[in-house]
């Protein structure tokens, strides 16, 4: 009888405990009413947005104007104007840009171009100082020396523009224009295969390269086309350059002293590219082609 008594109390015990739980529970929903009701219309809301998003991002490209984040390879060729006409004859650029196309079909981006070309103007007036009175560079054994003479140069613009839909498969596609402003660099670029001209070697070469650099504009006007089925992606325009540069070495010898004239680089062109487009198909990534 003793044993049971013991028994009987812990049991009443356990029950008490477990009211006192369940009403700490009651309690603590009571008091939480509001909290818990905040985070089940949050919970709602997500589960609203999720069903939505695949329904957003896989708009379809026929009818609909997408976001396009793009990267383009790019080729130019350009005939010079200003200044800079008086140095070199016709280049080439090639570079590369990626582009974002917003909703609203404006465009953001950032470009970079190489520029080459094998016409370079006035070689006697440049390696004047060098030269024999036969017009000869003579190299280091006495004998005539080969030089050879290149534009080289690069351009960078931060670029904005907008897509104006009034031809082309879809809204994403049409008329292109953008404006752009950034940095120009350009030098003739000196080549001895042989070696044995020690005037263009070396440090020496800073004297007559006529390295020289500046603030540029860019403008271009073309036709930009996002195919239907997403795999032909190209643009091609006219594109124009300005460029406001000075030298940036501090002697040349073909001055004998600093080059501190400035010159206005025009660049008159047509440009074209190809484009990797990253489009959106689903709410967990993109797929480019």
């Amino acid at each position: 009888m003793s044993d049971i008594i013991p028994e009987r109390a812990q049991i009443y015990d356990n029950l008490a405990s477990e009211r006192k739980l369940w009403n700490h529970f009651t309690i603590f929903v009571v008091y939480n009413h509001r909290r818990m009701a905040c985070i089940r219309t949050c919970m709602i809301l997500a589960l609203c947005l999720a069903l939505h998003l695949p329904q957003y991002a896989q708009k379809d490209i026929r009818d609909s104007v997408l976001l396009i984040p793009t990267l383009k390879a790019t080729f130019g060729f350009y005939v010079p104007g200003g200044d800079i006409e008086e140095q070199f004859g016709s280049n080439f650029t090639t570079g590369a840009e990626f582009t974002v196309k917003t909703r609203k079909n404006f465009l953001i981006g950032v470009e970079g171009n190489f520029l080459f070309g094998g016409n370079v103007k006035n070689k006697e007036e440049i390696l004047g100082p060098m030269l024999t009175d036969k017009g000869w560079v003579i190299d280091k054994y006495g004998s005539p020396a080969d030089l050879f003479l290149y534009e080289r140069g690069f351009t960078v613009f931060l670029k904005l523009g907008k897509v104006f839909p009034v031809i082309g498969p879809n809204p994403n596609s049409g008329i292109q224009f953008t404006v752009g402003s950034g940095y120009m660099q350009h030098k003739i670029r000196i080549e001895n295969i042989e070696g044995t001209v020690p005037q263009v070697m070396g440090d020496y070469k800073k004297g007559w390269d006529k390295l020289s650099g500046g603030f540029a504009l860019s403008e271009f006007l073309g036709y930009i086309h996002y195919s239907n089925n997403k795999r032909i992606n190209f643009f091609a325009g006219a594109d124009l350059q300005q460029g406001w540069t000075t030298s940036m070495r501090p002697y040349d010898f073909n001055l004998m002293g600093k080059d501190t004239a400035g010159n206005l680089a025009l660049f008159f062109g047509i440009k074209v590219g190809w484009m990797i487009s990253f489009y959106p198909q689903s709410a967990d990534g993109y797929y480019y082609y």
